[in-house]
């Protein structure tokens, strides 16, 4: 329509012109209004800073720490969760821990590096709907190496007796000089700093065990052991070593031992809990039992076990037993020694009866000479009695 109200007819050009300025303006809106969104993929977060293993010197326990990373300014409002993994460089599998400090605290051994990596995470509710994670940063951590491998102790061994007392003992490490000698360090959580043993068990002039103290508090926590060494020929690789205690400890063996044939069929199997601070709830018991020729094997909770006969005529039974701590007080355990064995043999009245007719046999033959004695003493004085008085009786009708 034009200025004076009649309709303007477009020609082609005028038309295609203007339905160009349409779809121009319908895209510039799609553009602006989409474009203001932002997109997962244009949301970024710096790994941690600083990220490092620091080794407060307790023999394997370790502090994998890290500052935030840089320019988080945009997600203030937003909870910062970070992802760590670590592991010994020769295990198969990470462990993984998801947690918001700026720290995490593990043991690790000592004689194998060590290798983490750790990235940001932003949870989903920073991110319209999609978890952002950063690059990794990683970091390792090794002992600083000091001596041949070969010169390390052999065959460590501890055990801790009747959960009161912990030995450990080795052997001397392949190809050290005479004047090497050794030392042991141990840590666990509680204590303020390694301590140094302070009762070896020494072979030949050398430290080839300890004898600990009392061990406060020591229970279901790592305890961590180094032995290193001492030469004025070559240095001496350390050793270190993780574990628990309750999973080393050895019982004292069961006592007072008891076998009871009820009929003649049915056994009872008795026996006293070790002597200690153990709880009952913690034994598992292993009963070896012996049938004449015949030996078989169980394992109980119990202090007392009902078995059953398998010949009527058997003469000979007999069973031991030893201990440990079961799997609900501890993860492993050492078996104690056998107790001392128990038997029974033959029919238990005819046992009673030899056991006490021989006595009585040997006290009535005594009461019987002892009678045989007395009887014969006392006619030989009344036989002499007799004759004195016959005597002077005679004597006075002479007399006479």
């Amino acid at each position: 329509m034009d200025q004076s109200g009649n309709f303007k007819v477009l020609n082609l050009g005028e038309m295609a012109f203007i339905h160009l300025d349409v779809r121009c303006l319908y895209t510039l809106i799609i553009c602006t209004t989409f474009g203001s969104m932002p997109s997962n993929a244009e949301i970024k977060v710096n790994p941690p800073q600083d990220f490092e293993i620091v080794d407060p010197g307790y023999l394997g326990y370790l502090s994998l720490q890290w500052q935030p990373p840089l320019f988080l300014d945009n997600f203030k409002e937003c909870t910062i969760e970070y992802e760590l993994k670590y592991r010994n460089i020769d295990s198969k599998h990470w462990k993984t821990i998801i947690t918001k400090n700026l720290h995490y605290k593990d043991g690790f051994d000592l004689n194998k590096g060590i290798e983490a990596k750790i990235h940001t995470l932003l949870p989903a509710q920073c991110t319209n709907g999609s978890e952002v994670r950063s690059s990794w940063s990683e970091t390792t951590y090794w002992t600083s190496p000091r001596g041949n491998l070969e010169t390390k102790i052999q065959d460590m061994d501890c055990v801790y007796y009747n959960w009161q007392y912990l030995l450990c003992s080795w052997k001397s490490g392949m190809g050290v000089h005479f004047d090497t000698n050794y030392q042991l360090f141990y840590w666990y959580e509680g204590l303020n700093h390694a301590i140094q043993c302070t009762d070896y068990i020494n072979v030949n002039g050398k430290n080839m065990g300890c004898r600990f103290p009392y061990l406060e508090s020591s229970d279901y926590k790592d305890f961590y052991i180094c032995v290193n060494g001492s030469s004025e020929s070559h240095p001496i690789r350390p050793s270190y070593f993780i574990f628990q205690l309750q999973n080393i400890v050895k019982p004292l063996p069961p006592d007072y031992l008891s076998l009871t044939v009820k009929n003649s069929e049915e056994i009872n199997l008795k026996w006293s809990m070790p002597k200690g601070p153990i709880p009952a709830k913690c034994f598992i018991y292993e009963i070896e039992f012996i049938e004449d020729d015949t030996t078989w094997v169980t394992t109980t909770v119990e202090n007392e076990i009902q078995i059953t006969r398998t010949s009527n005529e058997s003469q000979k039974l007999c069973f031991l037993v030893r201990s440990k701590v079961n799997m609900y007080c501890s993860d492993d355990g050492i078996w104690s020694e056998w107790s001392d064995e128990q038997c029974w043999k033959g029919d238990i009245w005819k046992e009673t009866l030899v056991f006490f007719l021989i006595p009585f046999a040997f006290v009535s033959l005594f009461v019987l000479v002892i009678t045989c004695l007395l009887l014969y003493k006392q006619r030989a004085l009344l036989k002499m009695i007799f004759h004195t008085k016959k005597e002077v009786f005679s004597h006075q009708e002479t007399f006479c």
